[in-house]
This record gives structure tokens, sequence and C-alpha cells, in this order.
């Protein structure tokens, strides 16, 4: 298997690393994965996350058990636990039945091995068309809000929604973004903060509930926000939180645009209805942990609701940026994303 490497993932000298995004961004760990126990345990508690590294974390996993002499049978059923971790984002899916159809061909090793690279290197690519043509959404000086984190810690390549905003930065150089926290877990202040500041980005970081103000003061332009599924009528899943701002969006009259790569887009999910969310620990909201340590604000036994996704439905959107394109809802009224995919 050739060296594969991204911002999070490693494959090198028969060994794959993971690093632990949970850490950031005051440490920055590489964990050794080697078995689908390990993986399915970073996966969990989010030491890998970001919907198209998730499914590509996973691929790689399997490609590497595969040239470690693991059987068909064993290699199966790795993929069925693998797939079932996460049951929102469904880039997992397609990642983990595209290995499955690999498994049916007389040479599987190879095919498992050539599907995780044809994977993750169709990521970077699909990364790499969303950047340029959302791009060309961004004016210069254009205030840009975004929420959780969509960078390159999250795909193999530059990314979804940041990624938009790399590219449009290196084309204009006059770009400033407001990065919403995203509790209860902060991938935007610990992970976006981290990776604006590597691309030397300038940003400003707010709380969650700070982008009504914001927008009422005609301090946001535009909203690029990234999706962990997309139903076949353009309603979307992203990480709660999303919904708000689209909803808030439409009120002001401010762009609000998701971009994903077609990997993304669930054409056997009618609408935003269908979509299993994801229900996580209430340890996460009744505190805090990561590398700053840990502390815990809300009563042991208070009840706690924390779904890990919201859905925003394609009315509130004015735009999907796809690595095929832009498209407006009316496109989506007529069934494009059908059409597609």
């Amino acid at each position: 298997m050739q060296d594969l490497i991204a911002s999070s993932i490693k494959y090198q000298q028969n060994t794959l690393t993971v690093l632990d995004q949970y850490l950031l961004p005051h440490q920055q760990h590489w964990h050794v994965c080697n078995d689908v126990e390990t993986m399915k345990e970073l996966i969990l508690t989010l030491k890998i996350r970001g919907a198209p590294l998730i499914g590509l974390g996973a691929s790689v996993l399997v490609a590497h058990l595969a040239e470690q002499g693991m059987s068909k049978a064993e290699l199966a059923s790795a993929i069925d636990e693998l797939e079932a971790t996460r049951p929102t984002a469904v880039n997992l899916m397609h990642c983990m039945a595209q290995l499955r159809e690999a498994l049916m061909q007389p040479a599987y090793v190879e095919a498992v091995v050539d599907t995780a690279e044809q994977l993750f290197f169709e990521d970077i690519a699909l990364c790499d068309s969303m950047a340029q043509r959302g791009a060309e959404l961004v004016a210069k000086g254009d205030n840009i809000l975004t929420h959780c984190n969509t960078g390159a810690l999250a795909t193999a390549g530059v990314g979804t929604a940041l990624g938009v905003i790399y590219k449009a930065q290196q084309r204009h150089g006059d770009l400033h973004v407001w990065v919403d926290e995203t509790r209860p877990l902060l991938q935007g202040g610990r992970l976006t903060a981290f990776e604006l500041e590597r691309w030397q980005i300038p940003y400003t970081l707010i709380c969650d509930n700070m982008a009504a103000s914001l927008m009422a003061a005609g301090k946001v332009d535009k909203i690029f926000v990234g999706a962990d599924r997309i139903a076949a009528n353009g309603d979307f899943a992203n990480k709660v939180g999303t919904y708000n701002l689209a909803v808030l969006a439409h009120f002001h009259n401010i762009p609000f645009y998701v971009v994903a790569p077609l990997t993304t887009l669930d054409t056997q999910t009618a609408c935003g209805d269908d979509i299993e969310i994801e229900q996580r620990s209430p340890a996460e909201v009744r505190g805090v942990s990561g590398s700053f340590g840990e502390a815990q604000w809300a009563p042991t036994n208070a009840s706690v609701y924390n779904p890990a996704f919201d859905v925003t439905p394609a009315k509130l959107v004015t735009g999907w940026v796809l690595d095929t394109g832009v498209y407006e809802y009316a496109d989506i009224e007529q069934g494009v994303l059908t059409q597609l995919k």
C-alpha cells in the first residue's frame, strides 16, 4: 500500500497512525491503530472526526488488515463493526459499501487496498474542486461565519467549507472569519481556530449564541458550513447549531451555503426527517474535557439532551456547493441531486 499522508492520518511502514483531534490545539499526539477495536474507540471518542475522514480512516484500517492477512470473513465483520460506530454521517457508509464490493473480487486483498487508496485520493480531489467552486462565491473583504470544523482535520484534502475559505483567502488575501466555538465539544474553538492560525487567515472566535447579534449588526456577509449527510430533497444534517444559523441567516437575508462532496449525498434518504441523529453522552454537556483539563459545571444527575447533529431544511439554503457544481434551491426542486448520484 502506498504511503497515505493527510492532516490526521498517516500510513507508513505497515503502521496506521491517527492524530488525536481531541487533544488539539495544545497537544499533538499520534495514536497507533492496527485493529478494529482501537479504531472504533478513536471514532467514538472523536479522536478522529469529520465525516469524510472517519470513512477514510476506517477504510485505510481495513486495507491495512487485509495486507496483514485477515481473512475475507474477518474483514467483512470488521467493515460491519466500523460502519456501526457513527449512524448519521453517510461518508462512512459510502466507504464501507465500496469495500464490501471489493471483498467480492477473487483477488480481494488487492481490491480492498486499491479501493481504500482510491477513496483517499478521491477525497483530496473532491476537496480541491469544492474549494475552487466555493471560492467564486466569496468577494474581497467578506466577513464569513462558519460552524464546527470542516478543514484539513476533517478530510484528506484541504477541507469542505473551510477549504472554500482557504482558497478564497489565497485569491483575495482580504478575508475575515467569524468562528463559532461549536458547543458542546468546541470543534470551532479548538480545531477551526487552530487551522486558521496555521493558514494565517484572520479570524475572531465567538460563542455560538453571539451569531445573531453579529448578523443584526451587519457584520456577517456570508455563511459557509459543512454537512454529514444531504438528503435527496436538499435537507442536510450537520453539527448541532447549524440549523440555528440557517434560521438567523434567512431572517437577516444573509447567503447561507452548505459545502460537501458528492460522497455526502444520500439519495436513498428522501428528506431530513429520515436522517438518524446520533445522541451522545450527557457528560459532554455537563462539563468539558480535553488537553486543557476537565471541568464539570452541571449537577452530576442533570438530565441532558445531546444530539450531535441537527437538520437544516433545504428552503433555508442559498446554495449547495458540491464538487460537481454550485446548485440553487430551484435546481434542488427540479431533482438535480437525484440526477447526480
